[in-house]
C-alpha cells in the first residue's frame, strides 16, 4: 500500500509549487550539513497544519547565503517563508516536502510586517514613548550593562568610559545575556528583570550587542522585549551596532547609538553638558569674586583714608576741647583754691581768736578757782578759828558720832589737843 501511495503522489505532484509556511524548527544536522525543517500553518496563533521537510546541504547553503544578503539574517526558526518545494513520499520516512528554494524577499516583507505590528501594538497600549519620556540624571554615573563579557562591543564601551581624558568616573555592572538569535529576547528580558530588583543602584541600563555586524537583529523587534524596554522605570540606552533601519527596541529606548563607542560618547557628553556649564559658572563666579574683592578693596582703601582723615580731625578737635577744658579746670581750680585758702585763713584766724579767748577765760577761771581753793585751804580755815575733831582716825561730824569716855583729837591752827569726853550735851535741835 505504501508503494501505491508513493506512485500515486509521484504521478499527481510532478512539478514544484510555491508554499507559504512558518519555519517552526529548522533542525539542522551538522554532521551531514542537511536540514529537516518542521513547517506549520497557524491561524489565530494556533497550529492548523504541519508537515516535515528536507533541505539538502547544497540548497541550504545557497539559500542561507541569500538570506544573509537580503535580510541580514540567516535562515532560522520562527520566520514566515515562501518556499518552492516538491511533494515526496518514502515508504520508510513517510510524506515530506522537499525544499528547493526559499524567497528571502517574502520573508523580509513578513519581518517588516511583524515589526510594524509590534510598533502599532505598543502605540495602541500607550507605552511606545514611555521610556523616552523619562529624564536622564544630570550625571548618569551608575550603568547596568546587558551584554556579553567577551564581546568587542562591550570592551569598546568600557574602554571609552574608563579612558576618557576628563577623569569622569563611572560605576558599571555587567548582566550577561544572549544578544542575537531566537533566544536573545528571553535572555535580555530576564536580565532586565534582575536589574529591576536592584534598581536603586543604577541611573540607566545599556544594552550593548557584542558584534556580529548586521546579522541577528530581528530579535530586537520582539514584542515582549520591546514592551519590557518601553516600560522600564529608568532610561534604557542601546548600542546594538548596525547601520540599517532601527529595530523596535531601539525606537522605544530612551537613547539609541549606532555603536557601543557612540553610546559611551553619549554618556561622556552628559557629563560635558553638566561639567562645561559648571566650569564656566565656576570661572564666572571666580571672576565676580575677584571683581568684588577689587571693588571692596578700593572702597576699603577710600574708607581707610577717610577714616584716617576723620580720625585725625576728630583727635585734633578733641585735643583742643581737652586743652580748653584743662585751662578752664585750671582756672576754676585756681579760683576755688584761692577761695578755699581765704576761707581756710579766715577759719584759722577765727579758730585762733576763739582759742585765745578760750584760754583767756580759762586763765581767769583758773585764777578765780585758785583764789577760791586758797580760801578753802584747811590751814587757812583753821587760822580763822575753825578746828578739826577726829575719833579713831575718822572725822567727827556731830555729837552722834561720840559717846562719853571716847578719846578725841582736836586739830587747831597751831597744834593738836587730845581730850576724853566726860559729858555730851545735845543741842535743842537734837
Amino acid at each position: 500500500m505504501t508503494t501505491s501511495i508513493q506512485k500515486t503522489l509521484a504521478e499527481r505532484y510532478t512539478t514544484a509549487f510555491w508554499v507559504k509556511a512558518e519555519m517552526n524548527r529548522l533542525n539542522p544536522h551538522p554532521p551531514s550539513g542537511h536540514c529537516y525543517p518542521e513547517l506549520v500553518e497557524k491561524r489565530d496563533g494556533r497550529i492548523i497544519a504541519e508537515i516535515n521537510a528536507n533541505l539538502w546541504k547544497d540548497d541550504y547553503q545557497r539559500i542561507n547565503r541569500r538570506f544573509l544578503q537580503v535580510l541580514k539574517e540567516p535562515l532560522k526558526n520562527g520566520i514566515t517563508i515562501l518556499l518552492l518545494g516538491k511533494i515526496a513520499y518514502d515508504p520508510l520516512y513517510g510524506l515530506r516536502l522537499r525544499i528547493i528554494d526559499i524567497d528571502p524577499a517574502y520573508s523580509l516583507g513578513e519581518l517588516e510586517r511583524e515589526k510594524l505590528e509590534t510598533i502599532d501594538r505598543l502605540k495602541k497600549e500607550g507605552i511606545y514613548a514611555a521610556n523616552r519620556s523619562l529624564t536622564m540624571p544630570l550625571l548618569p554615573k551608575r550603568i547596568a550593562i546587558i551584554s556579553v563579557e567577551t564581546s568587542k562591543g562591550y570592551s569598546d564601551f568600557i574602554q571609552t568610559l574608563a579612558g576618557n581624558d576628563w577623569g569622569y568616573q563611572f560605576f558599571h555592572m555587567l548582566f550577561p545575556a544572549i544578544l542575537q538569535g531566537e533566544r536573545s529576547p528571553a535572555s535580555i528580558i530576564r536580565q532586565l528583570r534582575r536589574i529591576r530588583t536592584v534598581l536603586t543602584h543604577f541611573d540607566a541600563v545599556a544594552i550593548i550587542r557584542g558584534g556580529g555586524g548586521e546579522v541577528g537583529l530581528t530579535c530586537y523587534n520582539d514584542y515582549s522585549l520591546t514592551r519590557e524596554i518601553a516600560l522600564f522605570p529608568v532610561p534604557v540606552i542601546t548600542g546594538i551596532g548596525h547601520s540599517t533601519n532601527e529595530t523596535v527596541s531601539e525606537m522605544v529606548a530612551f537613547r539609541n547609538a549606532i555603536t557601543p563607542t557612540d553610546l559611551a560618547d553619549y554618556l561622556l557628553q552628559c557629563f560635558h553638558n553638566y561639567a562645561v556649564p559648571l566650569q564656566k559658572a565656576s570661572e564666572q563666579l571666580t571672576d565676580w569674586a575677584l571683581r568684588i574683592m577689587r571693588d571692596e578693596k578700593t572702597i576699603l582703601l577710600h574708607a581707610g583714608r577717610y577714616f584716617r582723615s576723620a580720625t585725625g580731625h576728630l583727635l585734633t578737635k578733641r585735643q583742643h576741647e581737652m586743652d580748653r577744658s584743662i585751662r578752664t579746670l585750671r582756672q576754676e581750680t585756681t579760683g576755688q583754691v584761692r577761695s578755699k585758702r581765704q576761707e581756710l585763713d579766715w577759719a584759722r584766724q577765727k579758730f585762733t581768736d576763739r582759742l585765745a579767748s578760750f584760754f583767756q577765760n580759762g586763765r581767769r577761771e583758773l585764777v578765780y578757782m585758785e583764789r577760791t581753793t586758797a580760801l578753802l585751804d584747811p590751814q587757812k580755815v583753821l587760822q580763822r578759828g575753825y578746828s578739826i575733831t577726829q575719833h579713831a582716825g575718822r572725822l567727827v561730824s556731830g555729837v552722834a558720832d561720840l559717846k562719853e569716855g571716847d578719846m578725841v583729837t582736836t586739830t587747831l591752827a597751831d597744834g593738836t589737843i587730845t581730850s576724853i569726853i566726860n559729858q555730851i550735851d545735845k543741842g535743842d535741835g537734837v
